[in-house]
C-alpha cells in the first residue's frame, strides 16, 4: 500500500521549477539584446570563464545516462524501471549552469563574437541542449511518477545528446578552428569527405629557390603562430590572418599591418609584448614566435607588405637573409638575391637613448625606437590601459617630438594628453580607442603634418569636430566605428578625404 501511494504522488513543484528554468532560458538572449563586452561586470565575465571547465559536467553525466539506458534496453528488457531521478537531475542542473556561463562569456567579450555565425550558433546550441535536458527531466520524473513506458523519455534522451554533440562541435571548432576534427584525418577518411589530400612533410617544407615572399615564407609563419586564433570561425578581435586580403582589412582594431612600417602594425605590436603581458600573441599556452620568424615579418611589413613580389624583388635587411634561409631549403644564390642595400639612417644620439632607457624602466614593453637605426620611437599602453592617464602620459613629454606613434587605446587620457601632442611633426600613427577624449582633441591633431593613422573608436567624436579632419591631406585612414559622428558627415568626409580609408565597422 506505501508503494502504490508513493506511486500516485505527482511531481507539480519539479514541473513548475522546471518549466520556469526553460523560460528564463529562451528569454534570456531576448533580454540581453547585442553583446557588449565593455558593458559586462567584471563578475559576470570572471564567472563566464569558467565555461570551458563546467561544459564537461554536462556531457559526462549525459554520456552515462545514455549508457544506463541502452544497457537496459538491451539487457534487462525491462524487467525493473529505474526511479532514480538524480543523475537526470544532475545532468539538466550542470546543463543551466554551462549555458549560463557561456553565455556570460559570449557576452563579456562582445566584439569577438559579435557577428561570429559558429559563436552565435554554438551559444543557441547550447541553450537548446539546456531546455531539452531540463525538459527530458521533467518527462523522466513523470514516467518515474506514473510507472509509464519509458520510450519518451528515452527518445527526448537520445535526442538531447544528439543536440549535445552538434553545440559540442561547434564549440570545439570555436576554439580550435572548423578543421578541429579533421585536420589529421587519414587520405582515406579525407576522399569521404570530400577533402584535399594531405601533403606530404617534404612538399610543406621544401622552399622554392625564389620564392614569393608572402605566399612561400610570411603565410607558413602566421600559419604556424597566428592562424589557429584568427581564421574562419574563430576570428579574435574580429581579426583574420588566414589571407592576405583579411589581414588588410583588420579587426576592431584596425588593420594587422601598416604597409612600409612594422613599428605602426599592430601585428607586431601584440607580437613584441612581454610575454607575461595578457595581450602578447600569441597567447599562453601556444608556442611563441621565434625571432628568424619575427625578423622576416617585420622585414617584409618594412618592405612594403607586398603579397605577390619575390624575394629576389625586395631588398632585405641585414641578418634576413639568414632568418629565411633557416625557414626551408633556401638555396644560397637566392639568398644573396636578398642582399640589403636599406638607406642608412642616422641613429639615435646619447641622449635620447638615455631618455628612452630611463622611460622604458619606468613603462615596460611601452617605449622603443622604431628600429636600431632610427632616432624616432614608438610609445604603446596596451600593457598599461586603464594604468594610465593625463599624469602618467605627462612623463614621456621629452620623447614627444621623437614620436612616430602612439597607442593610447582603453587609457584614461583626455583632450589633456592630445594638446601635449602639438611638437609631435613626426606623428604618422596615433590610436585613442575607448578613450574620454572629445571633439577638442581634433584641433591638435588637425595641425599634425605627418599623421596618416587615427583611431578614434568607442570615443565621444562627434560631427563638428570630425569634419576639422578634412585639413589633413595626408589622412590615409580613419577609425570612426561606434562614434557619435553620423552616416551623413561620413559621406562627406569620404568626398572631402578621397584618399582616406574610413573605417566604420558596417
Amino acid at each position: 500500500m506505501e508503494d502504490s501511494s508513493c506511486s500516485r504522488k505527482r511531481p507539480w513543484f519539479l514541473t513548475f521549477v522546471g518549466l520556469l528554468a526553460m523560460a528564463a532560458l529562451i528569454a534570456m538572449p531576448f533580454l540581453a539584446g547585442k553583446p557588449d563586452g565593455a558593458k559586462m561586470p567584471d563578475w559576470f565575465r570572471f564567472v563566464g570563464h569558467f565555461h570551458p571547465v563546467l561544459l564537461h559536467l554536462p556531457i559526462g553525466v549525459f554520456l552515462l545516462i545514455v549508457c544506463q539506458e541502452l544497457g537496459a534496453m538491451f539487457f534487462r528488457r525491462g524487467k525493473t524501471r529505474d526511479a532514480n531521478l538524480f543523475p537526470m537531475f544532475f545532468g539538466a542542473a550542470s546543463a543551466i549552469v554551462a549555458v549560463v556561463a557561456g553565455f556570460l562569456l559570449f557576452h563579456g567579450h562582445g566584439d569577438d563574437y559579435s557577428g561570429n555565425e559558429l559563436a552565435e550558433r554554438h551559444l543557441w546550441g547550447g541553450l537548446i541542449f539546456a531546455v531539452a535536458a531540463v525538459f527530458t527531466f521533467i518527462v523522466k520524473a513523470w514516467t518515474v511518477s506514473t510507472a509509464g513506458n519509458p520510450a519518451w523519455y528515452r527518445l527526448l534522451l537520445f535526442g538531447s545528446v544528439g543536440v549535445m554533440s552538434f553545440a559540442s562541435h561547434d564549440g570545439a571548432s570555436l576554439t580550435h578552428g572548423s578543421d578541429y576534427l579533421t585536420k589529421y584525418a587519414p587520405d582515406p577518411i579525407r576522399r569521404i569527405l570530400g577533402l584535399e589530400p594531405k601533403q606530404k612533410p617534404e612538399e610543406e617544407s621544401a622552399l622554392p629557390a625564389d620564392p614569393v615572399v608572402y605566399v612561400d615564407v610570411v603565410a607558413p609563419i602566421l600559419e604556424r603562430r597566428c592562424v589557429s586564433c584568427h581564421k574562419p570561425g574563430k576570428a579574435k578581435g574580429k581579426l583574420r590572418l588566414d589571407t592576405f586580403e583579411m589581414m588588410v582589412k583588420g579587426g576592431t582594431e584596425g588593420p594587422a599591418i601598416e604597409a612600409g612600417s612594422s613599428a605602426d602594425s599592430i601585428l607586431v605590436e601584440y607580437i613584441e609584448l612581454p610575454e607575461d603581458d595578457e595581450f602578447h600573441m600569441p597567447p599562453e599556452g601556444k608556442p611563441d614566435i621565434e625571432e628568424n620568424e619575427l625578423a622576416v615579418l617585420k622585414w617584409w611589413i618594412d618592405s612594403g607588405a607586398d603579397p605577390v613580389k619575390k624575394l629576389s624583388e625586395l631588398a632585405g635587411a641585414d641578418g634576413v637573409r639568414d632568418a629565411i634561409a633557416s625557414l626551408g631549403n633556401l638555396k644560397p644564390a637566392a639568398a644573396e638575391e636578398a642582399k640589403s642595400t636599406a638607406t642608412a639612417h642616422s641613429g639615435p644620439d646619447d641622449e635620447l637613448k638615455r631618455v628612452v632607457s630611463g622611460l622604458a624602466s619606468e613603462f615596460p614593453g611601452a617605449v622603443g625606437f622604431e628600429s636600431q637605426e632610427s632616432p624616432l620611437v614608438t610609445f604603446t599602453a596596451m600593457s598599461l590601459r586603464g594604468n594610465l592617464d593625463d599624469n602618467g602620459f605627462a612623463k614621456i613629454s621629452p620623447l614627444i617630438p621623437h614620436l612616430v606613434s602612439i597607442d593610447l587605446s582603453a587609457t584614461k587620457v583626455t583632450d589633456r594628453s592630445v594638446a601635449s601632442l602639438a611638437p609631435a611633426k613626426n606623428l604618422r600613427m596615433l590610436r585613442l580607442a575607448e578613450t574620454g577624449i572629445t571633439d577638442a582633441a581634433i584641433e591638435t591633431l588637425a595641425k599634425l603634418p605627418a599623421l596618416e593613422s587615427v583611431n578614434f573608436y568607442g570615443t565621444a567624436i562627434t560631427d563638428d569636430g570630425v569634419m576639422k579632419l578634412t585639413a589633413m591631406p595626408n589622412l590615409k585612414r580613419l577609425y570612426l566605428w561606434q562614434t557619435k559622428v553620423s552616416p551623413e558627415t561620413i559621406e562627406k568626409l569620404k568626398q572631402e578625404l578621397p584618399a582616406c580609408e574610413i573605417v566604420t565597422g558596417t
